[in-house]
């Protein structure tokens, strides 16, 4: 297999969202790891509409759809599952932060039993995630019309964040 934009011959090859195969050195550099690899993945749906129950990149994602497919394209899940924001946490609370760093798991929610949002943090302030809708948010039209959409927010900007897990540990 060849990379699309440098031509070599490699048996490592990247396949991004828009289906190019890209070496390591034309996807981003030598030897990336697991965390940098699902943030650049989770950086490409920035803009992409917030949809209720959404996990596909052309149509829209809600919080844990797009978490979750950051994570499968990695390997940090299986290929087969379905997990809520809260199968999330109960699948990675091991893992608890005791530092906030890039590409932990940000949860909200009232307790550590409800929880209810998830992103992934892109530093020790900001993440990155889909929001700004809900249960009525069914089209590309209802995301429009409502704000809802993946997007970059101080995290601590919404109230009641529940716990940080690190899903690559």
């Amino acid at each position: 297999m060849r990379c699309d934009q440098c031509r070599c011959s490699t048996f490592i090859i990247h396949i991004t969202c828009d289906h190019a195969k890209l070496c390591d050195e034309c996807y981003g550099g030598k030897n990336m790891d697991q965390r940098e690899i699902a943030l650049k993945i989770a950086w490409s749906f920035l803009g992409k509409p917030y949809i209720w129950g959404g996990d596909d990149p052309m149509r829209g994602f809600d919080c844990s759809g797009f978490t979750i497919e950051c994570l499968k394209s990695v390997g940090r899940l299986p290929r087969k599952g379905d997990w809520t924001a809260q199968g999330l946490f109960n699948l990675f609370r091991k893992d608890y932060c005791k530092e906030i760093t890039t590409g932990c798991l940000v949860f909200w929610g009232s307790s550590i039993k409800k929880i209810i949002h998830v992103e992934f943090c892109i530093d020790d302030k900001l993440s990155i995630g889909a929001s700004g809708g809900g249960s009525r948010t069914k089209t590309a039209a209802d995301a429009i019309s409502q704000n809802a959409y993946i997007k970059i927010r101080p995290f601590r900007s919404r109230n009641g964040i529940a716990a940080f897990c690190d899903p690559f540990l």
